[in-house]
């Protein structure tokens, strides 16, 4: 089949999502109000309370959600064939994510900001909010370590995107100063912005920046992660305003840029989707395709993560209640239209089967390197990009998602530890800084526990999608707990929320008796963990709606 078949139907029934679905959410279930004073007003300080305008929103909302996972997960997902990768990101996109992206900013919005783990004490109780607590931490504590690691592998691996990727902060520190203090229009912005990022891009291979082999000990990776750490505290610290908006939303015009051209490549070169739309030959190894295909493909359908950003970050600066609508739904098409082209790049890509069958030789094989080898040849018979620079562009896409989502990643840490400082009564653990200390050190003990060279995150990552979906499940029990509150039809947050956990809970006991067989007791023991707490907020929550609906009654 023709990849331009596949790419028209993706981006035209996410378009219909959008122009549709997600008009009915907006104003029949959640029914958003322009005149509704949002915290953004009620609470604005400058540092994290400031109302901003929707476009630059929904360039720090969406580059802060998608970050590599959208690559990632499709670019592993496709060993079970192009089709069912294709249709959970499409549909999931569409009556998944969108809605739970949205509803959370909503739900947020409507309690003063709130995030979601704040919230479950107030719409479920106590002890949910404590099992809660501790999801939302693992899930934060894998993303932001596991994502340093996958940073400096890039680095390392392609030198050329160094330049480009430090560049873009200070790109963005200019930036930042222009929005914010309005010297000029968000237009002219915009071009300054995306025209420096781009001849950053392509200076970068002229001037590739190696690291040595070892620096106090350290390797080259292990010394990117300490730098990205360091970079990543300071950047939690700064007023949104400095950095954290201007960054996401220059990387979000440049992903549309970058999707641009992609897609436009495919149009030109029409390549042919050589992966089988069904794997039937899939390696010794590869688990079943039915439950693990949904916590495999998280960010690009539906991720708990989205969640933890659209409740910690992006409600502080909603301007408009109405502006949810275009900032959290369209945030989710976005990043379904990233993973559509990734799809495309790891399918089309290669030049024949057999290429595709040596890349994916194993589960978990293709990734990110599939995904920028793919793309690149896509990119170069398509409009004729050099390789080379073609693959510095898709590397330095992959690496800035990756890097923002640190930024809001390390952030939502220190809120983390702030609510605790809250709930504990804990005055020191209120204050940013020391927040922002423990946020980061625990992230680097677990980097650098099992070792020199700071992939210690890569222990626990096995249970990042199964964590990742849980949180994205309890994070649609809040919302669906709160519409039968306000008596508004449930079910379109009550459908995805059961199909989740039921996917969800049955990966986690596949992967509770893998651990089991391999003595992995480490991962079996938290897996543990995890599959209780999410059977105690689940019994927690259907409790809470039964109660409600009889209150209703």
């Amino acid at each position: 089949m023709n990849a331009v078949i596949l790419m028209v139907m993706g981006l035209v029934a996410m378009f219909l999502g959008y122009a549709f679905y997600s008009k009915f959410i907006a104003e029949k279930i959640f029914k958003l109000d322009p005149n509704f004073r949002t915290p953004a007003h009620e609470f604005e300080d400058g540092v994290d309370f400031v109302p901003t305008n929707k476009y630059v929103l929904w360039g720090h909302h969406f580059t802060s959600v998608a970050g590599a996972a959208p690559i990632i997960g499709p670019a592993i997902a496709v060993i079970w064939g192009w089709v069912p990768a294709f249709l959970w990101v499409v549909f999931g996109t569409i009556f998944f994510a969108g809605v739970h992206d949205a509803g959370a900013i909503w739900a947020s919005n409507r309690n003063k900001a709130k995030s979601i783990g704040a919230l479950t004490e107030d719409v479920i109780g106590k002890r949910a909010r404590s099992l809660f607590m501790i999801v939302i931490f693992l899930v934060l504590l894998m993303v932001n370590a596991v994502f340093a690691t996958a940073i400096s592998n890039l680095l390392v691996k392609f030198p050329s995107s160094v330049v480009p990727v430090w560049g873009a902060i200070f790109v963005a520190l200019i930036i930042g100063q222009l929005i914010f203090r309005r010297m000029i229009g968000l237009g002219m912005v915009s071009v300054l912005g995306v025209v420096a990022l781009y001849a950053l891009i392509w200076a970068g291979p002229s001037l590739p920046i190696v690291m040595p082999d070892a620096i106090l000990g350290l390797s080259d990776k292990a010394s990117w992660i300490v730098l990205l750490f360091i970079y990543a505290a300071i950047a939690s610290l700064l007023p949104v305003w400095m950095l954290l908006q201007p960054r996401d939303y220059i990387n979000g015009l440049q992903l549309f840029i970058g999707l641009i051209l992609m897609y436009a490549a495919v149009v030109i070169s029409g390549p042919e989707l050589v992966a089988p739309a069904f794997n039937m030959e899939t390696p010794e190894g590869t688990p079943s395709l039915v439950p693990l295909l949904f916590v495999t493909i998280a960010c690009g359908a539906i991720s708990g993560f989205h969640g933890l950003v659209s409740s910690g970050t992006t409600s502080k600066q909603i301007e408009k209640e109405t502006d949810i609508r275009f900032v959290g739904y369209f945030g989710a098409i976005g990043e379904g239209s990233l993973s559509l082209a990734t799809i495309i790049a790891v399918t089309a890509g290669f030049a024949t089967l057999a290429d595709w069958q040596a890349v994916y030789s194993s589960f978990g094989q293709g990734g990110v390197a599939a995904f920028v080898s793919g793309g690149a040849n896509i990119l170069t018979n398509g409009i004729g990009l050099d390789n080379t620079i073609a693959q510095t562009l898709l590397t330095v896409m992959a690496v800035l998602f990756a890097g923002t989502t640190m930024d809001t990643g390390i952030r939502l840490q220190r809120y983390i530890f702030q609510e605790w400082g809250e709930i504990y009564n804990l005055k020191w653990l209120q204050k940013a800084a020391p927040a922002t200390l423990l946020a980061v050190g625990t992230c680097m003990l677990l980097a650098f526990g099992a070792g020199a060279d700071g992939s210690g995150g890569m222990l626990i990552w096995p249970l990042f999608g199964t964590t990742n979906q849980l949180l994205a499940g309890l994070t649609l029990m809040v919302i669906t707990v709160m519409l039968i509150r306000l008596k508004r039809p449930s079910y379109y947050t009550l459908i995805p929320l059961v199909f989740l956990l039921v996917m969800t809970i049955f990966a986690l006991l596949i992967q509770l008796k893998g651990f089991y067989n391999d003595e992995n007791w480490f991962l079996f023991g938290l897996d543990g963990v995890i599959l209780v707490a999410a059977i105690c907020i689940a019994l927690e929550a259907a409790a809470t709606m039964v109660r409600v609906r009889k209150e209703n009654a």
